[in-house]
């Protein structure tokens, strides 16, 4: 399970969505009823990017012990790779209801899930390719 490149990219993906939580993504200056309001956004203070985290959490931690079923594996790796698309894309439009402000730094994080679930995905299509051809030989 360990010695699977696309574990570790799976662990990537999870390590990378629980770091979204902790860390913002964008802080700036929100227009609330005509008063300006200093936030920071982040996958805790928001509930929809709250409630798509922790299922990208899950997605990835359980398409890692699903190694033995690369079919199913990756349809979860799929479904992953969806998921965070909709993640960056539910952060952009959070972040134009800002006036003003800057991404921040640890904004790499949430770009780095789908590049995680891509690179296991590609990996378990290796995994199986290979096993189709070893089936072929016997």
């Amino acid at each position: 399970m360990i010695q699977r490149q696309q574990t570790l990219w799976l662990l990537l993906s999870a390590v990378c969505s629980v770091l979204t939580l902790l860390y913002t993504f964008y802080s700036g200056n929100e227009m609330v009823s005509t008063m300006s309001t200093y936030v920071e956004l982040d996958s805790a203070s928001n509930f929809p990017l709250l409630i798509l985290t922790i299922i990208s959490i899950l997605l990835s931690v359980s398409a890692i012990f699903l190694y033995k079923t690369r079919k199913t594996q990756l349809k979860v790796v799929i479904a992953g790779i969806v998921l965070a698309v909709l993640i960056l894309v539910v952060y952009f439009m959070e972040v134009k209801k800002f006036e003003t402000g800057n991404f921040a730094l640890t904004s790499v994080y949430a770009f780095l899930i789908p590049i995680g679930y891509i690179m296991a995905a590609r990996g378990i299509w290796k995994d199986e390719k290979l096993v189709k051809s070893l089936d072929k030989l016997r």
